[in-house]
């Protein structure tokens, strides 16, 4: 298996800071659909990754979660409740298991 260079690297992350400065207010995206977007499929934890990496830019990371809506990322935001509290406050409602509803709220990069 081929080891990505930096370079290669770099441009994958900066396609994943491109979708996600497109998420719409009020929706949310999962690593998964970012990775396929970006050519992929496979490398959603490599999303991750690179959206660990971006927390002081001003993208709005808080709106990627799991592909079945759990805040996976909420650790990275500092205070626990962080993620949940940034999604609730733009109208974006959870399920019974604190899951993001994700028939009402998914979006896909290819919306646009």
């Amino acid at each position: 298996m081929k080891k990505k260079n930096n370079s290669e690297r770099s441009d994958f992350f900066d396609k994943v800071y491109e979708v996600v400065a497109r998420i719409p207010y009020g929706r949310v995206t999962t690593y998964g659909a970012i990775a396929e977007f970006c050519g992929v499929k496979s490398a959603a934890r490599t999303v991750g990754w690179a959206l660990n990496g971006a927390k002081e830019t001003g993208l709005p990371c808080h709106r990627v979660v799991n592909r079945f809506g759990a805040l996976t990322g909420k650790q990275h935001f500092g205070a626990p409740e962080l993620m949940r509290d940034l999604l609730k406050s733009e109208g974006v409602e959870f399920d019974s298991d604190n899951n993001v509803i994700m028939k009402e709220y998914l979006w896909h990069p290819d919306e646009d």
